[in-house]
């Protein structure tokens, strides 16, 4: 009597799966590392890494931690989701899921709280700004930061000019010896489409003017107005960038979770 064999297929590990998380961590962990090696070479040219004491004398916002929180953890997210994919670790892999989930839920937090609390977002940002308006000279990379912002928003402190008298070097005090008093950076100043080159002294002495006569040179709306402003004239471009990111987010999450049940199928049939 003739013996049939029956041959089931077991569970596997779906490789498509597997393959594109890895893809899709590799990118992650190398923007991560990209990050991370540009915040550590800026913090390395202005001597913190010698003195790592020296993090705590600025008194403003230094743009280099953007890099290294952002880099450290696209890094560390990268790693996990990247190993994690290869060598089919589950550990690796909910580490991944639930670190990826918690930014979700601190994104969308933070969200719902700034749609709701809107005045007082409005006034950190007024404060942020003129906290760092006093510190425009102490930081280079900060200095920076602040021209862009002005330059690009067409505006001139976080409610106007005046805020520059929280600076040393601008304000307009008798006691003041700078020649940059009662003055504004160079990125307040109206652009002038006939100069080729740029005139980093546009702004000395216009605070001395009266407001109408300043409107000639300088630009004299505040930041929180201009981006405030701004938001709104793009708000279907934050929107979507906005959902474009926590739809990615959820799509690794996804796909973590979908492989972690595959390796615990294939394991469960050992």
């Amino acid at each position: 009597m003739s013996r049939k064999h029956h041959h089931f297929k077991g569970a596997e590990v779906s490789c498509c799966v597997k393959y594109f998380l890895f893809g899709f961590n590799i990118i992650f962990w190398l923007l991560g590392a990209a990050f991370l090696g540009i915040g550590l070479w800026a913090w390395a040219e202005k001597g913190v890494l010698s003195n790592i004491s020296s993090i705590t004398d600025l008194g403003g916002f230094d743009p280099v931690w953007l890099f290294i929180v952002v880099g450290g953890v696209m890094f560390i997210l990268g790693f996990a989701g990247c190993i994690g994919a290869l060598r089919e670790n589950t550990a690796l892999l909910k580490f991944f899921s639930v670190f990826l989930g918690l930014i979700f839920f601190l994104e969308l937090t933070a969200g719902i709280l700034a749609f709701a609390f809107k005045d007082w977002i409005k006034d950190q940002l007024n404060f942020f700004i003129n906290n760092n308006v006093k510190a425009y000279r102490d930081d280079i990379d900060l200095q920076n930061l602040i021209d862009f912002a002005q330059d690009y928003w067409s505006c001139c402190g976080a409610h106007g000019p005046n805020d520059w008298n929280l600076n040393i070097y601008f304000n307009c005090t008798e006691v003041n010896p700078s020649r940059e008093r009662c003055g504004v950076p160079f990125s307040c100043c109206v652009k002038d489409p006939a100069e080729d080159v740029l005139n980093t002294q546009c702004g000395y002495d216009v605070r001395l003017q009266v407001e109408l006569d300043q409107q000639k040179y300088i630009y004299t709306k505040g930041c929180v107005g201009q981006f405030e402003k701004w938001l709104q004239d793009n708000l279907i471009v934050v929107a979507g960038i906005f959902v474009g990111i926590a739809l990615l987010q959820i799509f690794g999450i996804c796909l973590a979770q979908n492989l972690v049940s595959d390796i615990k199928a294939v394991k469960a049939n050992w």
